[in-house]
C-alpha cells in the first residue's frame, strides 16, 4: 500500500468513483495567475446539484507522503516545496534549480499539500483499480512535472505516479492518452523508453512546452499529434478514430490513464482550439469499453464556466447520467456565483454557459494537415504492430 496519511478505502462496488477535496475550494496560485478560478470545487458542486454524485461514490483524497512522492521526484525537491509552503518564500538558489517561486510556479499558502493531493488521488486510484472499475479525479492530470522542478503550472506530476502505482498493482500494460492542448512533456520523460508504456497525445502545434513533434517516438510507444489551431470536433472525431482507438486497441492495454485538459475548447484563453466538449466526451465514452482498468484526470482549463462544464460531462459520461437540455436551477446556480477576474476587466458568462452543461457541436471541413498526420501515425501504429 502506498504511504498515505489515511488508509486506502477497499474497492467494494463496480461503480464509477470520483475523488475529490475540499483543498481545492479555496486554494488559489494568485490573484493574477490562470489558476486563480475555482475548477474542481464547481465539478464537485454540479455534479451534486445534479443528483449525479452520491455519497457512495465520492472518494475524500488523500494526501502523499514524501515517501510516497519520491517514486518520480527527487527528495531534495520533495524537501524545498514543503520549506516554500512553510516559508511562504524561496531563495534565488531554490528557485534556479526547483523552478518554484516564478510566475508559472508561484510561492502560494497550499503549494505543497495541494499538488500532494492531487497525487495522492492518482496513487490511491492505481490501488482501487486493482481489480478492475473506473477512478474519475479531475484534480489530477498534472503532466508537466518533472522529477527535480516545477514546471507548467505543476508541481508534482500525478499522471506519473498514478501510472506507477496502477503497475504495482497488478496492470503491466498502460495506455496514457493526452487530449490537453499542452504536450505532456513530464510524461513523456518518465515513460519515452518504455515499452509498456503506450504514450499518445494530441496537442496544439507551436504552443508550450513546445514538445511533442510528430517525428518524436523515444525507445518506447510514443505517438505525438500536433494538431493546428482552429481544430474542430470533427477533425478529432478523425483522430479519435483513425489514431487513438486504434493504437490503444492494439496496445491491449491492463489500463488506461486518461488526461482529459479542458483547454482545448474554443471559450479556453490558453489555447487556440476550437473544440466543444462533446469532443472530450465522445473519448471518454469511446476509451471505457477497452480496458477494465479506467483512470480519467483533469488537467488543464482557465475558463471557470467551460472547465466546469466539461469535466461534469466527463462524470456523467462515465456513470451514465443523461445531460439535460437545460439544467436545473441548483446546477445554475453553481454556475451563476462563478467569476472570471481578468487583467483589467471582469468577464461574465455567456447565456449558455449557465443554463446548459452539452456546448453546439462544433463542425468544419476535416484540415488537410490533421489529415496527413493522422495517416502518418496511422503508418507508423503498422510498422510498430509488425
Amino acid at each position: 500500500m502506498m504511504d498515505i496519511i489515511h488508509d486506502a478505502p477497499a474497492a467494494t462496488t463496480p461503480r464509477p468513483r470520483f475523488i475529490g477535496s475540499e483543498i481545492y475550494r479555496h486554494s488559489s496560485y494568485g490573484a493574477w495567475h490562470p489558476l486563480r478560478i475555482p475548477r474542481v470545487s464547481t465539478v464537485m458542486d454540479l455534479t451534486r446539484a445534479m443528483g449525479w454524485l452520491p455519497t457512495a461514490q465520492f472518494i475524500n483524497s488523500p494526501r502523499a507522503k514524501p515517501a510516497a512522492l519520491a517514486g518520480f521526484h527527487t527528495r531534495a525537491y520533495l524537501r524545498a516545496l514543503q520549506t516554500a509552503e512553510a516559508a511562504q518564500s524561496v531563495s534565488e538558489a531554490i528557485r534556479d534549480r526547483h523552478g518554484i517561486g516564478t510566475p508559472s510556479n508561484p510561492v502560494f499558502a497550499e503549494m505543497y499539500r495541494r499538488p500532494a493531493t492531487s497525487a495522492g488521488a492518482s496513487l490511491l486510484a492505481g490501488e482501487l483499480l486493482r481489480n478492475g472499475g473506473v477512478i474519475y479525479s479531475p484534480a489530477g492530470g498534472t503532466h508537466h512535472g518533472m522529477p527535480d522542478r516545477a514546471n507548467g503550472f505543476c508541481y508534482l506530476n500525478d499522471p506519473v505516479l498514478g501510472i506507477q502505482s496502477l503497475r504495482r498493482n497488478g496492470a503491466a500494460r498502460i495506455a496514457y492518452v493526452d487530449i490537453d492542448a499542452h504536450h505532456p512533456d513530464g510524461v513523456e520523460v518518465a515513460f519515452s523508453n518504455d515499452p509498456n508504456t503506450l504514450i499518445i497525445s494530441v496537442h496544439e502545434e507551436n504552443r508550450w512546452p513546445r514538445t511533442g513533434a510528430l517525428t518524436d517516438r523515444g525507445r518506447g510507444q510514443v505517438f505525438n499529434l500536433p494538431v493546428p489551431a482552429g481544430l474542430h470536433d470533427d477533425d478529432m472525431a478523425l483522430i479519435r478514430d483513425q489514431v487513438i482507438l486504434p493504437l490503444v486497441t492494439g496496445f491491449r492495454p491492463d489500463a488506461i490513464v486518461l488526461q482529459c485538459g479542458a483547454d482545448a475548447v474554443a471559450e479556453d484563453p490558453q489555447s487556440r482550439l476550437t473544440l466543444s466538449n462533446n469532443a472530450h466526451w465522445a473519448i471518454v465514452a469511446a476509451l471505457a469499453p477497452l480496458c477494465p482498468r479506467y483512470l480519467v484526470l483533469g488537467g488543464g482549463g482557465y475558463n471557470p464556466w467551460s472547465v466546469g462544464r466539461l469535466w461534469a460531462g466527463v462524470w456523467a459520461t462515465l456513470c451514465g447520467a443523461e445531460v439535460p437540455d437545460v439544467l436545473p436551477a441548483e446546477a445554475q446556480e453553481v454556475l451563476q456565483a462563478l467569476e472570471w477576474k481578468l487583467p483589467m476587466r471582469t468577464r461574465h458568462a455567456e447565456p449558455h454557459w449557465v443554463s446548459t452543461l452539452r456546448d453546439a457541436p462544433r463542425h468544419g471541413p476535416i484540415k488537410d494537415d490533421v489529415r496527413q498526420r493522422a495517416d502518418a501515425l496511422t503508418a507508423r501504429a503498422k510498422v510498430w504492430a509488425c
